[in-house]
């Protein structure tokens, strides 16, 4: 009888403990879309603010490299927290992970000379096209994505998601032929501003964006680097290319003014962004699902653009309306599972790598897949 009795106690409290975890599980996917959401948003909106106020400008490379230290310096002081600020461990440790595997070393520089790129390019797009515009035409990095992986990793799509590929191509396509017949005053009217230079940017950007992705997801199959390791190597190269691409384009202005000209608090909130923000979601992703991440990109398409219409007094017309909806719709189409009936493992796979944000982060999909990885470490050290 009181085995009986224990046994009902033992099951209850394991039932009240399940229903606890599910709520604090559910509240972390509302954290999880909000945290995405608002970086989304804000990352654009901020750039394209700073980068259209009157007066001396910043060096948009500088921002860059900025970043890239920052996210290198956070990176080292999480390896040296897990390692319990034991400092010879964690030199030695370091040393091991990124002198001694040189050859694991060696893998990023592709990638990370391709995000120093893109995230150089975001500066250019972003400087020269509306925020909301920006943000729509940014969603064709998904396509990018989606064919390098069917060509590259010969993953397979669901007829859905080839769908939704088309109809994003097409809303894309509708925003931009509502650009060129009526583009906004502030581009239209700048010398400073050119919407073909901005069009052109976001479109390369989405190809190395796509490219760097799957290029990084084929070459660290089977690591067992962590996360913070990853973010040291990329860090170092992407700091060293960024600077040569300063010096290759800024030099002379640099060496005049100095290497902050023109930052105010608002550029370093912008740059700050830029390199935490992509860490944040790297660590809040993980409790967020496929059809969330979709529908967080959908949410902060529209927070951008009724955002840029107070901010910038950007214009909304109905073909623009038009082309937004299909982009918003495609890519929550694209984050759904597939059904019961088709392979699920490559096209989850897929999905999961192309909903995740990488821009200028160093890509949430590849940040997720190491997390697990660096949580065992932790534990472990």
């Amino acid at each position: 009888m009181a085995v009986g009795s224990y046994s009902l106690a033992a099951g209850e409290k394991a039932a009240s403990q399940g229903q606890s975890q599910r709520d604090v599980n559910k509240r972390l996917k509302y954290i999880s879309l909000a945290v995405l959401v608002v970086q989304n948003a804000s990352l654009i909106l901020s750039i394209r603010y700073v980068r259209t106020l009157p007066g001396d400008r910043f060096f948009a490379t500088s921002a860059v490299v900025m970043a890239e230290i920052l996210k290198v310096l956070t990176s080292l002081l999480i390896i040296l927290l897990q390692k319990r600020f034991n400092v010879k461990e964690t030199a030695f440790f370091l040393v091991d992970s990124i002198v001694f595997q040189y050859k694991d070393t060696l893998k990023l520089a592709v990638p990370s000379l391709i995000y120093t790129l893109q995230n150089n390019l975001q500066y250019i797009a972003i400087s020269n096209l509306p925020a909301a515009t920006f943000q729509v035409t940014y969603q064709l990095k998904i396509l990018t994505t989606a064919l390098f992986s069917v060509m590259m990793l010969r993953k397979s799509l669901s007829r859905v998601q080839w769908v939704s590929l088309l109809l994003l191509f097409a809303g894309v396509a509708v925003v931009q032929v509502q650009q060129e017949g009526k583009k906004e005053a502030s581009v239209s009217d700048s010398s400073n501003q050119n919407y073909s230079v901005g069009l052109v940017a976001v479109v390369i950007s989405c190809l190395s964006s796509g490219f760097a992705g799957v290029y990084f997801e084929k070459i660290l199959k089977g690591s067992s680097a962590s996360v913070w390791v990853r973010n040291v190597q990329l860090g170092i190269f992407g700091s060293a290319l960024g600077t040569l691409g300063l010096w290759w384009n800024d030099g002379a202005a640099v060496a005049e003014r100095g290497f902050l000209f023109g930052y105010t608090d608002m550029v370093w909130c912008v740059i700050f962004n830029q390199a935490f923000g992509g860490l944040l979601v790297a660590v809040v992703v993980k409790y967020a699902d496929n059809i969330l991440k979709g529908f967080a990109t959908s949410f902060s398409i529209i927070v951008s653009t009724v955002m840029s219409i107070y901010l910038f007094g950007f214009h909304v017309d109905l073909l623009f309306t038009a082309g937004a909806g299909l982009v918003i719709g495609a890519v929550y189409m694209y984050s759904l599972p597939k059904t019961a009936g088709g392979s699920s493992s490559p096209s989850s796979s897929s999905s999961s790598s192309v909903s995740a944000e990488s821009s200028r982060t160093n890509g949430g999909a590849e940040m997720e897949a190491f997390l697990p990885k660096c949580e065992g470490k932790q534990k472990g050290s």
